[in-house]
């Protein structure tokens, strides 16, 4: 599955989370599997703890955050401390 593929699974509304990017429609945020990917959360934990997701919304996950990075700097984030 091809990265534009990957992203037709990352929609927005604005009545769910504020407009934040979700996976399919659904109620799971980008967010929410970045972050536990980020703790150290292995995609098998998250989709045994989720199961409406498949792996692929995981590789979604992943290819929309490359997709921001790739044209952004730290330089531009306000990081704490």
């Amino acid at each position: 599955m091809g990265q534009d593929d990957l992203l037709h699974r990352i929609t927005s509304r604005p009545d769910v989370f504020g407009g934040k990017p979700i996976i399919r429609d659904s109620r799971i945020s980008v967010e929410l599997i970045l972050s536990l990917l980020a703790q150290g959360e292995s995609s098998d934990a998250i989709l045994d703890d989720y199961p409406g997701l498949e792996a692929e919304d995981i590789s979604a996950c992943l290819a929309y955050a490359h997709a921001i990075i790739a044209h952004d700097r730290i330089d531009h984030l306000a990081l704490p401390g």
